[in-house]
């Protein structure tokens, strides 16, 4: 088994209030573990922000999370999420061109 670490990158600058993300899927014959998740609103307004797991059913990691302007949210906080080929890991903002999201992840293949 091979394990390789990956940053998933999303630039939120154009992107509409609402719209769910996908900021990653697991491939087939992969079992990925995220290690790190980072929210940076990037305007001058507070947003809430939204991340999903879709895995066979959509379910909210975090809901309504308040992002003050210029700042950051680390979701993981020395958790982990496991997630399974097809499933996908989604963000969303209240606010169009507002939220840009790094996952840190390691793909055991």
């Amino acid at each position: 088994m091979a394990n390789t670490f990956k940053n998933k990158v999303y630039s939120g600058t154009n992107t509409s209030a609402d719209a769910l993300i996908s900021l990653y899927t697991t491939p087939a014959s992969t079992t990925t573990v995220v290690i790190g998740l980072t929210l940076a609103n990037t305007t001058t307004s507070q947003i809430t922000a939204d991340i999903k797991l879709n895995a066979g059913q959509t379910v909210f990691l975090a809901k309504n999370i308040p992002i003050p302007s210029g700042s950051s949210f680390e979701y993981m906080g020395g958790n982990k999420i496991i997630m399974e080929t097809g499933h996908t890991l989604q963000v969303s903002s209240n606010t169009a061109n507002s939220l840009d999201t790094v996952a840190s992840i390691m793909e055991i293949t």
